[in-house]
């Protein structure tokens, strides 16, 4: 069941944040441009969505699934989120020589409402009534 959660969760994440990111390109390339790689490296792309995505289903679809709502679903998501991105954004803001306030502002607001929509679909696929 977990395997499946995780492919339910990873789908609704991905569709998600392909739309963003082709989207926000950019915004992002307007705030970070010269940081930017010409190509993204996949394989690190793909070692943090299953990293996250193993971390959504463990800390916010099982317990939202464990006796919450949707609610609860969309709050455990979107703390995880907002906690996952922050820690990402402020340490760049720490360590490199320019990361824009306003790229924190909107990537850790997209971290939480990224990670609540992938955890309510999550939860909506297998809550039982």
């Amino acid at each position: 069941m977990v395997i499946l959660q995780f492919l339910v969760v990873a789908a609704a994440f991905a569709v998600i944040d392909a739309v963003w990111l082709k989207t926000m390109n950019p915004f992002y390339r307007g705030q970070i441009g010269e940081l930017l790689a010409a190509r993204p490296n996949l394989g690190y792309a793909v070692a943090f969505y299953v990293i996250y995505i193993a971390g959504i289903v463990f800390f916010a679809l099982r317990p939202a699934l464990d006796g919450g709502s949707w609610l609860s679903a969309l709050g455990y998501g979107a703390a995880l989120g907002a906690f996952a991105y922050a820690t990402y954004d402020l340490t760049n803001a720490a360590t490199l020589k320019t990361w824009p306030p306003q790229l924190i502002v909107v990537d850790i607001l997209w971290g939480a409402a990224l990670t609540a929509l992938a955890t309510l679909t999550g939860w909506l696929v297998f809550h039982s009534n």
